[in-house]
């Protein structure tokens, strides 16, 4: 929270001006502190609740407010909440002329800038092609970043893979990457050389005492396997060879390599071509593109009219066209990136593990060179399975392996996973210790806010916690869902007004978390809890759950989250909790502002744990959800899923870096593409602990 000076900065102007805040948490009493007498405060607005007072100042109504004639509402919220309250309530702001920002001072009804679009690219569309294709008799297909495109984000670090590689092997070559590219360059002057030759080349230039003992050959193999691991195809450009092959055309693929037909078109396999008139390597002809490749075509299929496919505008366009060739340029991944800006993704790109995680980026959403032909030029994005892989995966898969250096680090001996956030993280993490060949025994640890508060509640100090956290609703609501206590049940409809709120059922509440208790430690006693302390996931929070399930649990509990908080106000709980991100971080960082997003995506298939029967078994609440939001959010994880798996295989161990603002990148361009998965976009994001409902809409 800012200084009442910092306050000043930001809001200083309307200090004159009658004003109203929007919110009725804590944070709302902080920054009325903040803000102090020189302020005009006429009241509090919320999406629920119109009258009454709190922390000194009256409820009121947005119409009031605007009757008062305020001038400037202050939503005081975190980001994602920031976002649906100026849904709810911009228009009318701006009809009537209000000033509406949030607590950190953006103003929320500034047009949300235009999603990034390919203005300025102007390429063959896909159509274009398709004539091109059916006039020509014979059509040829450049490979590399045409037909096929690899996950990272230069070609240069398939050599740096293989670098590693080497040194897991324990075999160490002294500035190996650029011996292997420089060799590389020599050889490819006057002729194409293999890659067997070009790492001959690397070995007779070593010292005699630096020669490692491994081959050329072997060398080669080594890159070979890096390389065709990292391959995926262009499945419209792929699916376009297929249709020329089909329609009757002599179809060839002609590609500048250091490998052999027979390698290419195990390449080709891969992406699903098996048909084809035959593969040119330049390697196999000792010449390339740009001396004599075309020439070895147009004697192998004499033909009216040829037609070349590529992406380079020198090998496959300009000398494509000297040897008389109809031409076609088609963009490659990085360049639609760079046709972007490099939507802000290049710019904090810095070592290896970065590189792959920009080129997974880029293979998938620009997979495809006719992105530019969608509406209005924006991307888009048809499915929940992509939204996980492209936005959401870097940042969980950055926090694993965090995760991963914190347990490894100390040894803990039992982690837990609380439900229902730690569904997926769990899988994704033993995943990770597999590959790994360890063997650490983890927990789905079934637990809920609700569940630890019914259990938890000891004296009147902790209703009184609860009750400070606002319930948008009913007292009589509030006891159920916090407390599963049933008004008609216990004949408490005529009192369940009353100024005292649910301190006037503390004997209820107590005697109820006496029994809750005893349930959930029935529960936890199955778990066979080792000797020393538990390491406890859970994402976005201040520590309410892990506060009170300490007391059920004999071990001390260690939380690890995403992010936590409102630590100030948990200081004198003396909470365990070390953060993904720091608490400097908070006001900034991605997860921050999207954690609704996240949360809502990375959920369990289970309803909420409610609390344990007398058996210790778990008592769910009723499903909210339906099959169609349950089916869309487990295809978003199989996207995350997928892309951890792709990274882990594809990073070498002593290269996998986390970076926090890289991931950010990726989360924060949800807001910047078009999304046209329907059953994505109908998705509510749930809190039935505040009784709120939001659509995912509001927060994107």
């Amino acid at each position: 929270m800012e200084t009442s000076r910092d306050m000043d900065k930001l809001f200083g102007r309307f200090k004159r001006e009658k004003i109203a805040l929007y919110g009725l948490g804590t944070e709302t009493k902080r920054a009325l502190a903040e803000l102090g007498d020189g302020y005009a405060v006429i009241g509090l607005l919320d999406s629920f609740r119109t009258d009454g007072r709190l922390y000194g100042k009256p409820v009121i109504s947005f119409d009031s407010a605007v009757r008062e004639g305020v001038k400037l509402i202050i939503v005081v919220a975190r980001p994602g909440s920031c976002r649906a309250i100026a849904k709810k309530i911009g228009k009318e702001c701006r009809d009537k002329n209000i000033t509406l920002l949030d607590i950190r001072g953006k103003d929320l009804l500034e047009t949300r800038k235009v999603s990034y679009r390919f203005c300025g690219a102007d390429g063959v569309t896909k159509a274009e092609l398709e004539e091109k294709i059916r006039r020509a008799d014979v059509v040829s297909f450049d490979l590399f970043d045409t037909l096929v495109m690899r996950q990272t984000l230069y070609s240069d670090d398939v050599v740096k893979v293989v670098d590693c590689r080497l040194k897991e092997k324990g075999i160490f070559i002294d500035g190996f990457c650029d011996r292997r590219l420089s060799s590389e360059k020599a050889l490819s002057t006057d002729a194409a050389p293999t890659l067997a030759e070009i790492y001959q080349n690397v070995l007779e230039n070593l010292a005699a005492d630096a020669i490692p003992e491994i081959t050329a050959a072997q060398l080669a193999g080594l890159e070979w396997d890096v390389d065709f691991s990292l391959i995926v195809p262009r499945k419209e450009v792929c699916s376009l060879f297929e249709r020329a092959v089909k329609c009757g055309k002599k179809v060839y693929v002609v590609s500048d390599t250091y490998y052999s037909r027979n390698q290419l078109a195990q390449l080709l396999e891969k992406c699903g071509i098996v048909q084809y008139t035959d593969i040119l390597s330049s390697s196999d002809y000792r010449t390339g593109k740009t001396q004599e490749l075309y020439h070895v075509l147009k004697e192998k299929e004499q033909a009216e009219e040829y037609l070349h496919i590529g992406d380079d505008i020198v090998a496959d366009i300009q000398y494509a066209g000297r040897f008389g060739l109809n031409t076609c340029r088609l963009f490659s991944g990085l360049e639609l990136l760079e046709a972007l800006g490099g939507l802000g993704v290049l710019d904090f790109v810095k070592d290896l593990s970065d590189h792959l995680k920009a080129g997974m980026f880029v293979a998938r959403i620009f997979n495809t060179p006719f992105l530019f032909e969608n509406k209005d030029r924006q991307i888009e994005i048809a499915t929940a399975h992509n939204i996980g892989y492209l936005f959401c995966a870097p940042i969980v898969s950055d926090f694993i392996l965090w995760f991963y250096d914190c347990m490894h680090r100390e040894q803990f001996q039992n982690i837990w996973f609380s439900a229902r956030d730690g569904y997926l993280i769990q899988k994704m993490y033993t995943y990770l210790i597999h590959t790994l060949e360890q063997e650490v025994q983890t927990v789905y640890f079934l637990t809920s806010r609700s569940a630890a508060i019914r259990a938890g509640m000891r004296n009147r100090e902790d209703i009184c916690y609860v009750e400070g956290m606002q319930y948008s609703g009913s007292l009589e609501g509030k006891l159920k869902e916090r407390f599963g206590i049933y008004a008609e049940e216990h004949r408490l409809e005529n009192s369940l007004n009353c100024e005292e709120g649910l301190l006037r059922y503390q004997d209820l509440i107590i005697e109820k978390a006496r029994t809750a208790s005893d349930n959930y430690q029935k529960y936890i006693r199955k778990l066979n809890v080792r000797d020393g302390d538990v390491a406890f996931f859970d994402f976005v929070a201040k520590g309410t759950t892990q506060l009170y399930l300490q007391r059920l649990i004999g071990n001390h509990l260690r939380g690890f989250y995403f992010l936590r908080l409102e630590k100030e106000y948990m200081k004198e709980r003396n909470i365990d909790i070390q953060s993904f991100y720091a608490d400097g971080d908070k006001e900034s960082c991605a997860i921050y502002n999207d954690y609704y997003i996240l949360e809502t995506l990375l959920t369990a298939p289970h309803p909420s744990i409610q609390e344990f029967d007398d058996m210790g078994k778990p008592v769910y609440a009723a499903e909210t959800r339906t099959a169609k939001d349950i089916s869309c959010f487990t295809q978003a994880q199989e996207g995350i899923f997928d892309y951890f798996q792709t990274y882990i295989a594809l990073c070498p161990k002593s290269q996998r870096t986390v970076n926090r603002k890289l991931a950010e990148i990726f989360l924060e361009l949800i807001h910047e593409v078009r999304i046209t998965d329907h059953d994505f976009l109908e998705l509510i994001v749930e809190d039935s602990f505040f009784n709120r409902m939001t659509k995912i809409t509001d927060v994107i």
